[in-house]
């Protein structure tokens, strides 16, 4: 009877883990050693998912620390908790925040939100004017970056470098990409543009009604097929 009490407290405890816990950093040269551990986790998450992405090596993550172009969580114990990092196309005019990924043990604890809302400021701090852009199949990745003030585009409006889309070789649905031309795939395309953040200057005209409501109508149709995309996603089995 004791040493099951004692099994359910060790449980308990395990499970009432704090964001608290956690120290969420800019990624340095101290902890390329977590490197395999990191790239490891990113291919098992995604086979549990059924999904493909683009696959990083251990040297790729590495020399994204030792750049300072990645944020990386610890638990309060040492262990590596959580990963991402800032890839940078056409010229530094497009930012991505890649390779989001939490580890099993610490999950819904809302680190994952934690480590977006860092790099993402990460991101501004050093590309100010740049898109930050993102593709994914995670409802819960894109209920942060619409938090964050994404919004859902087509394809068309990211990056046209051909160093970004040849990432997607190596994942398992870069068939169907290439088959629909580029133009969409499994994934959804998700936008932060600074331009839009900034509130027009007096002199310049206001948008019309009817771009509004064009611009309105525009987003809700994404949004929709972002809602029929995540119901196929639920009928099959997928964060």
């Amino acid at each position: 009877m004791f040493s099951n009490v004692s099994f359910f407290c060790t449980y308990l405890s395990f499970n009432t883990v704090e964001i608290t816990d956690f120290n969420i950093i800019v990624a340095g040269e101290q902890h390329i050693d977590f490197s395999e551990q990191i790239v490891n986790e990113m291919e098992e998450s995604a086979k549990a998912r059924g999904t493909g992405i683009a696959k990083r090596s251990p040297e790729y993550v590495a020399t994204k620390m030792r750049e300072g172009k990645s944020v990386i969580a610890l638990h309060k114990d040492g262990s590596w908790a959580g990963f991402c990092y800032i890839e940078t196309w056409s010229h530094g005019k497009f930012v991505a925040n890649s390779g989001l990924i939490v580890s099993p043990k610490y999950r819904k604890a809302g680190l994952a939100k934690a480590i977006k809302e860092k790099i993402f400021e990460l991101s501004r701090a050093k590309y100010p004017d740049a898109k930050i852009f993102g593709l994914t199949t995670g409802l819960a990745v894109m209920k942060i970056n619409s938090d964050l003030g994404y919004e859902p585009v087509t394809y068309s409006e990211l990056t046209d470098d051909e160093e970004f889309w040849k990432g997607c070789q190596s994942c398992v649905n870069h068939d169907i990409l290439m088959a629909k031309g580029r133009k969409n795939c499994l994934c959804t395309a998700m936008l932060y543009d600074p331009t839009d953040k900034v509130k027009p200057k007096e002199s310049e005209p206001e948008i019309s009604h009817e771009e509004k409501i064009q611009k309105v109508t525009h987003k809700a149709n994404l949004f929709k097929r972002i809602e029929e995309k995540l119901k196929s996603f639920k009928s099959v089995s997928i964060f």
